[in-house]
């Protein structure tokens, strides 16, 4: 029976008086009390509004979940819990599965929203790592609400090492964070895909045809219920978000894109996952699926997927560091892509069907190089169009735009234009607040990606309020989204092999 109104839940409890021990129904606010047994049959926790099912409980074989954990101490009366507050202002119940860096920072994250969410497992099978995510976990609530106040105490999350033991406290879960490596991913969506859950599922999605393949198949099966979000951090980079919203005002037609990045190496991780081409769908696919997330997303277009032209090297930047053993080809560390796309873009002025055939394609490229450290910029997108051209730059976070001159400006076309006739202007992007337009508080500190993180939470926070009003779940990152991205890198990985089969290899 599910108890989703407190008059319900008043009408309930008067019924069911006599028979329940753990009740007292007498004072307002109402108080739910857990005395360690009951007379009958089953305790009815109420549902959370970001999860349509009820929780029910049958002690003493099933614990208590870790956000009522508070309620029950072997069995003696030690706390209390205002029920009306659980019912009109729940906080979503997140289960971390992963918790290396990125697993890290999305915790780092849900301790800023500490109204909204609340961490309940942290399931991870390296100790080491389960460790680190406990640390962050009590420094940045310590920064939020102090030194640990008696409700923190009591609401400590649940510690796991399998996946397997987390799936056990589904019910118990509104919304589950993947962040473990690459390959495990589609197995996961795939695992928790028919469960009545959130999830925000870190990229890539999948790292083979045949993940991609499972994945269609899951979205397609009448049991999928699961509302996913792909995490693409980088589309909530205040630089990119500003660049995002001067296209197409500023450039007109887009005709050019070209997306660099200049980086440090990998970082080593747990028995050196990452620089296993079969666990990560090689470079192109792990790190880079986050910048043809980009493409689609900056041009409103889809790749030409067939005539994706690629080159690369790889193993280069790893001379210096012993071999991981078991991989019989190092990653690509260095590659340039180049890609058509389709032209169904929502960039282009010109919407005159006949003056289409007049209209060339946009075209873009993407340059990698994995061991460059200490390069001006790490990454750079440059967008270009009949009229002008945006480049973004990190972690500079800024925008600067140049609009071509006109004739009147530059009527002389012998000569180069004179520097006047060309206007630039400067976007200071370094305030991630004022580019979103985001009024309420989000996380201050910077993480990873330029505080996109916070962005991406404070995003998918509203899409689940959404949902809990209105049942429809509407992702800024879908599944098809994450999807995509992939293909694209596991296109361009096949375009290097077929390119290596007939010349050198």
């Amino acid at each position: 029976m599910p108890i989703s109104d407190v008059g319900i839940l008043r009408k309930i409890l008067s019924e069911k008086e006599n028979e329940m021990t753990w009740v007292d129904a007498i004072i307002k606010p109402i108080t739910v009390l857990w005395l360690g047994k009951v007379s009958h049959n089953h305790i009815l926790l109420p549902r959370s509004s970001f999860c349509s099912k009820a929780v029910v409980f049958s002690p003493p074989v099933v614990k208590m979940p870790p956000n009522l954990k508070f309620l029950q101490d072997a069995g003696s009366l030690t706390a209390a819990v205002t029920l009306a507050e659980v019912l009109e202002h729940p906080r979503i119940r997140v289960a971390i599965l992963g918790c290396g860096m990125m697993g890290q920072e999305h915790v780092s994250y849900i301790c800023g929203y500490p109204k909204d969410l609340r961490i309940d497992y942290l399931a991870d099978p390296f100790q080491p790592s389960l460790d680190a995510a406990k640390k962050v976990l009590s420094e940045f609530r310590d920064r939020v609400q102090g030194n640990g106040s008696d409700e923190d105490q009591c609401h400590q999350p649940m510690f796991l090492q399998t996946e397997d033991e987390l799936f056990q406290h589904v019910d118990n879960i509104d919304l589950l964070v993947i962040a473990t490596p690459n390959y495990l991913h589609a197995d996961s969506l795939i695992k928790w895909g028919k469960q009545d859950i959130a999830i925000l599922c870190e990229k890539p999605v999948a790292v083979s045809q045949d993940q991609i393949n499972r994945l269609h198949e899951l979205t397609h099966h009448p049991e999928f219920r699961a509302r996913v979000w792909t995490a693409m951090e980088y589309r909530y980079m205040p630089a990119i978000a500003k660049l995002l919203s001067l296209v197409p005002s500023t450039i007109g037609d887009l005709k050019m894109i070209t997306i660099r990045e200049n980086r440090y190496p990998f970082l080593h991780k747990v028995q050196e996952w990452n620089r296993d081409p079969a666990k990560t769908g090689d470079t192109l696919v792990e790190k880079c699926c986050h910048f043809f997330d980009l493409f689609r997303l900056i041009t409103g277009q889809e790749v030409k997927l067939p005539e994706v032209r690629a080159l690369a090297q790889r193993g280069l930047n790893y001379h210096e560091e012993t071999p991981v053993f078991g991989v019989d080809r190092p990653i690509i560390d260095s590659a340039y892509v180049v890609m058509p796309f389709d032209g169904g873009n929502q960039t282009k002025e010109n919407t005159n069907p006949e003056d289409q055939s007049k209209t060339v394609g946009t075209i873009g490229c993407l340059e990698l190089c994995m061991y460059c450290e200490g390069s001006r910029h790490q990454e750079e997108i440059i967008v270009t169009g009949t009229k002008g051209r945006l480049e973004a730059y990190l972690p500079e976070n800024k925008v600067f735009s140049f609009e071509r001159p006109s004739m009147e400006l530059w009527d002389d076309r012998s000569i180069p234009p004179p520097p006047s006739s060309v206007r630039r202007q400067v976007f200071d992007c370094s305030d991630a607040k004022e580019i979103h337009g985001i009024e309420d508080e989000i996380p201050t500190h910077g993480g990873y990606h330029y505080s996109s993180t916070a962005v991406e939470w404070y995003r998918l926070l509203g899409a689940m309020r959404h949902h809990s009003k209105t049942g429809t779940f509407l992702p800024e990152v879908s599944l098809q989204d994450g999807m995509a991205a992939v293909q694209i890198g596991l296109q361009a990985s096949t375009a290097i092999v077929n390119e290596q089969q007939g010349g050198e290899k």
